[in-house]
This record gives structure tokens, C-alpha cells and sequence, in this order.
């Protein structure tokens, strides 16, 4: 008898729980919600989660607040994220370096299979191959041709171990065989400032901030990385075109959530995040800004990370990184 009272409470519990937790969703977000990014203000990631965020805000009618917490490659920001309640109200839009730390920088606190939830891929960035006006390379060929003839002798930028441009060029230089050594900047503007002096000759960073300074001449696009050129700089052939067949871009963006939340409102933010790139406006954005917006299932998201930590992984046993 005590067996079938036991279960019958249990069976009471699940029942219980189970609508509890759909009411929940549907009632969510019923106050603001935190959006953290483990970057710096201005660069691609935090242009683009402001803007899904103002919309989602509307969507919502519910204030998301993006809180920028930069460090430690990105890992101090996720750290944070996946330490919050997971409920929802605190969410994670996070980059490549959540593949990548996981060998680069590995971090104690938290792991980025184990400790999320992954909502969406939202999408990746156009990364243009530059170079400094002080260098006679007006092609890839020719940058790639010295730098066989000059191992080590040219320098690349990048705002960090485990960013876009140092992943990209990681890549570069590993399909077509080449070294080149790597300078990591804390600061943007101290990269630009020695990209426009010549200090350092090669820079294959995200089209945000760098399209300005291509169009006034101050800079040289060479080619772009992705599967098909650029509307933005229709001039400028892909890397595939050139004989640098890199695949998809190195930068990609993500949605996540703290490890426990709840799967309908893991459900319900999906949808809305795809409802929002999905909007003409952003669709607009998307081109002048030189994202390529995906979307998809939570488990897309999940296949990607674990993907990429694979291959990065991988890289790294072959001594990619160290070579650069």
C-alpha cells in the first residue's frame, strides 16, 4: 500500500510540474531580461546583439539589457552567464571562443557543452583579408608568395588569442603553408593605428569596423572569406576564388542559456530569435553590415560548438597555433 500511495504522489508531482513549466513559458519574459556579451562595446558581436535585442525588447515588451563583460578571451563573460539562475532571464550571446578556449584557454569555471543550453546559431561575419598601404602586396598571391620566400617576417593582428582574425589567419596560413607571426592588440585602435603606419602588414578581421577605412583607401582589402562575395565590396574576390579554399568564416555567433533552463522557454526564445533575423530590417542589416544570419534548431547550435571545438582541437595537435 505505502508503494502505491509513493506512486501515486510522484505521478501527482510530474503532473504538476510538467503544465507548471509550460504556464512558465508562455508567461515569459514577465520582467527584464540580461543578455551578456564577453566583449567589448562596438566590435561585430555587440553591434549585433544590440540590435537583436532592441528587437526582442519590442517583441517582448520586456527591457532586454545587453551587459557587455569583457576578459580573459571571452571567457570571463560566459563564466558569468552560465553561473546565473536558469530561468531564462539571463542569457549569453557568445562567439567562436567558446570553441576555442576550450583548448586555447581553458577555463575552470565553466565548459561551453556542459554548462549551456544553446538556443540558436544565429549567424557568422564577413571577414576581409587586409593589408597595410605600406606593403607592395596587391594580391593574395603575392602576400602568400613573400611569406613562403620570409617565414615569420610578416606580422598579423588580431584583438586577441582565439578571436576571428586570429582563428581566420590561422586557417589561411595553414591551407596555404605559410608562417607569419601572430601580434595580439588589446585595443583596436592601437591595431588600426599600426595597420595605417605599416607596423604590422596583415589584418583578416570582421567587415564592422574595418569597411570605412577599405573604402577610404586608408587600408587594402585583398579578397573576403566565405562562401560568395561581398555585396559590400563586390570588387573583392572570395577566398576560394583565389585559390584559399578556408570554407566558412572563422567568427560565428550564438544564443545560450544557463544549464538547466527550462526547454519551453529555450523553445520560446528560438522561435523569437528567428522571427527577429527573419525581419526585413534585419535582413537589411544583415547585408550592410556584412553578417550571414543561419538560424535554426537549439540542436544546429550544438552540433556547431562541438564541431568546432573538434577542429580547433585538432589544430592545435597539429601545432597551428604554435607555428603562428
Amino acid at each position: 500500500m505505502r508503494v502505491n500511495w509513493l506512486g501515486a504522489l510522484l505521478l501527482a508531482a510530474a503532473a504538476l510540474l510538467g503544465p507548471g513549466t509550460n504556464v512558465q513559458a508562455q508567461d515569459y519574459p514577465n520582467r527584464p531580461v540580461r543578455v551578456i556579451i564577453a566583449f567589448s562595446p562596438a566590435g561585430a558581436i555587440d553591434v549585433l546583439g544590440r540590435l537583436i535585442a532592441d528587437k526582442l525588447s519590442t517583441l517582448w515588451g520586456q527591457q532586454v539589457i545587453v551587459e557587455n563583460r569583457p576578459g580573459g578571451g571571452g571567457n570571463i563573460g560566459a563564466a558569468a552567464a552560465s553561473q546565473a539562475a536558469p530561468d531564462g532571464y539571463t542569457l549569453h550571446f557568445g562567439a567562436q571562443t567558446l570553441g576555442t578556449n576550450v583548448t586555447l584557454s581553458p577555463s575552470t569555471a565553466f565548459h561551453p557543452v556542459t554548462s549551456f543550453e544553446p538556443i540558436m546559431l544565429v549567424g557568422t561575419a564577413l571577414e576581409i583579408f587586409m593589408v597595410a598601404n605600406a606593403t607592395p602586396f596587391h594580391s593574395v598571391k603575392e602576400v602568400v608568395d613573400y611569406a613562403k620566400a620570409n617565414p615569420g617576417k610578416l606580422n598579423y593582428a588580431s584583438v586577441g588569442i582565439g578571436t576571428s582574425a586570429h582563428l581566420a589567419t590561422v586557417l589561411f596560413s595553414e591551407v596555404t603553408g605559410v608562417k607569419m607571426q601572430h601580434v595580439p592588440y588589446s585595443q583596436m585602435s592601437q591595431t588600426y593605428a599600426d595597420m595605417f603606419s605599416g607596423r604590422t602588414e596583415i589584418w583578416f578581421t570582421t567587415a564592422g569596423g574595418s569597411l570605412p577605412h577599405i573604402r577610404s583607401g586608408k587600408v587594402r582589402g585583398l579578397a573576403v572569406n566565405g562562401p560568395a562575395r561581398s555585396k559590400l565590396l563586390p570588387e573583392l574576390p572570395t577566398m576560394t576564388e583565389v585559390g584559399v579554399p578556408m570554407k566558412d568564416e572563422s567568427s560565428w555567433y550564438g544564443f545560450f542559456a544557463p544549464k538547466g533552463t527550462p526547454k519551453p522557454i529555450i523553445d520560446k526564445i528560438n522561435r523569437d530569435l528567428q522571427t527577429v533575423i527573419d525581419m526585413p530590417d534585419m535582413r537589411e542589416k544583415e547585408l550592410a553590415l556584412g553578417y550571414r544570419f543561419i538560424g535554426g534548431p537549439p540542436g544546429k547550435l550544438a552540433e556547431h560548438l562541438k564541431s568546432e571545438i573538434a577542429k580547433w582541437d585538432d589544430f592545435a595537435k597539429k601545432g597551428a597555433f604554435k607555428a603562428n
